[in-house]
């Protein structure tokens, strides 16, 4: 099949397929007489393997892993199981991190009047740099939160 039929039958953009190709996470196409790209159905195998783990946020680096894992039939689960697990980690602490960006934005707009007036603690905050809250705008006046 074509590029344009391996990119529907797999879920992966023509583009990212391209993509994929010149980085090496998948072989390059065969080609036809006429220089078209060909995908066998093991190619559109591997292109739902690397959208599906895509989706999970996989990087391009795991998902090589992950490739090489699921290729090697003599492979041990325990090899998936950790990388996964090293991911999971990573998430949590994303988690962490994007929760206290929450709270920070939050807070911010908690002591934001929202009204008429110029003022605005959120714009002061930004503008400050603190980057992590050591102070707090309340009733227009900075103070200190520790």
């Amino acid at each position: 099949m074509n590029i344009g039929q391996a990119s529907e039958a797999s879920g992966v953009t023509a583009k990212m397929i391209r993509y994929y190709e010149s980085i090496g996470l998948i072989s390059q196409a065969s080609r036809s007489d006429s220089g078209y790209r060909q995908y066998s159905r093991n190619d559109i195998e591997t292109l739902r393997f690397i959208k599906r783990s895509r989706d999970l946020g996989f990087s391009i680096e795991r998902i090589k892993t992950l490739l090489a894992l699921w290729q090697d039939r003599g492979r041990k689960s325990s090899e998936v199981k950790k990388l996964a697990r090293q991911y999971i980690s990573e998430l949590d602490r994303d988690i962490r991190k994007l929760q206290s960006i929450r709270d920070q934005v939050q807070h911010l707009a908690d002591c934001c009047h929202g009204d008429n007036r110029p003022d605005c603690p959120i714009i002061d905050d930004l503008a400050a740099g603190h980057g992590d809250l050591h102070q707090a705008y309340v009733g227009g006046a900075v103070v200190s939160n520790q």
